[in-house]
């Protein structure tokens, strides 16, 4: 089966999961190609190594990766976002078909949900599906992250979504919730299949922490409650660093938090403002330094703003985190909080509320340390029973068989 891979980022930006899919595709036999952009997320600055120019080939660990001209962007404005998800769903939709040989089927990563325009032109000029894998449910997540306050536009993202959804030969989703998401739109359930987002519980598992990079992060001998991931509108930190002021009694805490992001000029703000001694930013890592780092903490935390978009959403981190072996706080509802509840691998506490968020890292750190390390023991049994990679790929292969042995209607 010959697959191309549709996907507006690809690494070296911060985005494993669709290499680690096309990379295992590819062990199995399967020829992959990506067509993608120029690195530029989540700073919206080109990587180094890299200009914008009309067609770029590369090798990528082993997978023939194409790359056309978009306008890079990640900033706070709505209209210079559109404009780089626009321009890179014309440059694809123009260039994708000249560069890149007729695959049997199209697998697509969403968002942004303007891939679905050279999905759709692509699926028919070469007459084959494209199966559509849905990460962020839009337009919610517009609306959610303040992105586009418009409710007449919000309302044509939604008919152009269903109409993607319409030409799609399957769609796959991440979250139960997405799923009745769907089927609320009116998307046939037999269409719906969905596959979990995965980890690779070989390289994130629990491992002896470097006290040596501990010292030199600044986190030796410390209570670290660390978050790693992008630090934007829909995570809503501030209640954690608002939280962290509450807690400023215990000396031994602090929150360390690894990331960039759209809100992290404010959040750092924030914490001059109140002087908050128990907050550190560490900045963005390479992300094969991350299982060394999450070896760190003795809290791992998910956080997300109070919406009713991210009920239904479970942050990918949080399979890194289960595969890590540390509890972890995570202070939102709906399916995410189910997950870890289920595990019994932490404590879910209501998100935007800083008292809840201190009352739960009080209580961690009055459990001895068997009692944490039971609690993260039993997360990685989880990750390993029914998250990992090679558990979950498998199902994305099979639909993609299932679909490439179809016509396009």
């Amino acid at each position: 089966m010959k697959v191309l891979v549709l996907t507006q980022w690809y690494p070296p930006e911060p985005v494993l999961l669709i290499q680690e899919l096309a990379q295992t595709l590819q062990k199995s036999g399967h020829g992959v190609t990506v067509l993608t952009g120029f690195p530029n997320y989540p700073s919206g600055k080109i990587y180094p190594g890299y200009h914008i120019r009309l067609i770029q080939r590369e090798i990528l660990n082993d997978i023939p990766v194409v790359r056309v001209p978009l306008y890079p962007e990640h900033s706070l404005s709505g209209l210079w976002r559109i404009l780089n998800y626009v321009s890179f769903a014309l440059a694809s939709s123009i260039l994708g078909f000249f560069v890149t040989s007729k695959p049997d089927v199209i697998f697509v990563y969403h968002p942004p949900l303007t891939i679905g325009l050279p999905a759709f032109v692509l699926s028919r000029l070469w007459g084959v599906p494209f199966v559509y894998q849905i990460q962020d449910m839009w337009p919610e997540t517009l609306r959610a992250t303040g992105m586009m306050k418009n409710a007449r536009l919000l309302r044509w993202v939604g008919r152009f979504a269903r109409w993607i959804y319409k030409k799609a030969h399957t769609i796959l989703v991440i979250s139960p919730g997405f799923r009745r998401n769907l089927i609320d739109k009116g998307v046939p359930e037999p269409k719906i299949r969905v596959v979990s987002n995965w980890i690779d519980t070989g390289v994130y598992k629990a491992i002896d922490c470097d006290h040596e990079l501990a010292e030199k992060l600044g986190l030796y001998e410390r209570f670290n409650i660390m978050y790693a991931g992008n630090m934007g509108e829909a995570q809503g930190l501030e209640t954690v660093l608002e939280a962290a002021a509450l807690l400023s009694d215990i000396q031994a805490v602090q929150f360390v938090l690894f990331g960039e992001g759209t809100a992290l000029p404010r959040l750092k703000r924030f914490v001059e403002e109140k002087d908050l001694k128990n907050v550190r930013f560490m900045g963005r890592y390479p992300h094969q330094t991350m299982p060394s780092l999450y070896a760190l903490a003795d809290i791992l935390l998910v956080h997300l703003k109070d919406d009713p978009l991210f009920r239904i959403t479970i942050p990918s981190k949080t399979l890194a985190y289960l595969a890590s072996g540390k509890p972890i706080i995570v202070a939102a509802t709906g399916d995410v909080a189910d997950m870890i509840n289920s595990a019994g691998a932490g404590i879910a506490c209501p998100p935007g509320d800083p008292q809840a968020l201190a009352e739960s890292v009080r209580h961690l750190y009055q459990m001895t340390a068997e009692q944490r390390w039971a609690l993260g023991e039993r997360g990685r049994q989880i990750a390993t029973r029914e998250y990992d990679r090679d558990i979950l790929i498998p199902k994305i292969e099979q639909e993609l068989l299932i679909a490439s042995v179809t016509r396009t209607q």
